[in-house]
């Protein structure tokens, strides 16, 4: 799936980012009519512990999902983002099917 990565106000290391790309690609095991999407990282300065938010927006057929997570590491923060994404795909996925 194509994503658009953005780091606001620092340089993600190419690994951070393949993680997250890693972990998106995943989703499509769960629905395969993704079209694309946007991640967005950054790091929030008044909180010293849980400073890393994840963002990721996903587009679908005439639909967007969204999810934004907080964590200590980006790597978590994705992780727990694409769990909800992840939720997210198997409601919609539910409901087409009731329709």
């Amino acid at each position: 799936m194509k994503l658009q990565m953005h780091s606001i106000h620092f340089d993600a290391d190419e690994k951070l980012l393949d993680f997250i790309q890693k972990r998106v690609d995943k989703l499509e095991t769960f629905y395969d009519r993704f079209i694309d999407g946007e991640v967005f990282l950054r790091l929030d300065k008044d909180d010293q512990n849980s400073n890393k938010i994840v963002e990721i927006k996903l587009n679908l057929p005439g639909a967007q999902i969204f999810a934004k997570e907080r964590k200590d590491s980006f790597e978590a923060a994705a992780d727990a983002s694409c769990e909800a994404l992840r939720r997210q795909v198997k409601k919609r996925k539910e409901k087409q099917m009731v329709h």
